[in-house]
């Protein structure tokens, strides 16, 4: 068993697909659209076969993120090595997103740094 794919709800439908390609080496399928119920993806692929599904539709309710709250809490992306981590988190930092932690290595032994990315949903980037 494998998991298939993770799906995101996000108001900037665009702004989420170009924020993991730009960032994460992505690649965006054409896109799908649902003209009666106005629904609206993209797949999103990563090197490793790993998706990510960006949707968006009318009307969605855009409750508060809070850091620790219950559900899921981050999307973690291995990048390979703590020289990356580091490299990616002052790339994402000059181009305005909000570093939450790190980089710096756990207690448990990851190096890692947390990110809000699109929407201030959290991203993890590790070795």
């Amino acid at each position: 068993m494998r998991v298939e794919h993770v799906a995101l709800y996000v108001n900037d439908l665009e702004g989420a697909r170009d924020f993991f390609v730009r960032f994460f080496g992505a690649v965006a399928n054409d896109g799908y659209h649902n003209p009666r119920t106005d629904f609206r993806s993209y797949f999103l692929t990563f090197d490793d076969g790993a998706r990510l599904e960006v949707m968006t539709k009318p009307s969605m309710t855009d409750a508060a993120k809070d850091l620790a709250r219950t559900g899921w809490a981050h999307l973690a992306f291995s990048v390979g090595s703590e020289a990356e981590v580091d490299r990616l988190t002052s790339e994402l930092a000059s181009a305005g997103y909000e570093v939450v932690s790190g980089p710096r290595t756990t207690g448990d032994g990851y190096h890692e740094s947390c990110v809000l990315g699109p929407e201030h949903n959290q991203i993890e980037i590790t070795v």
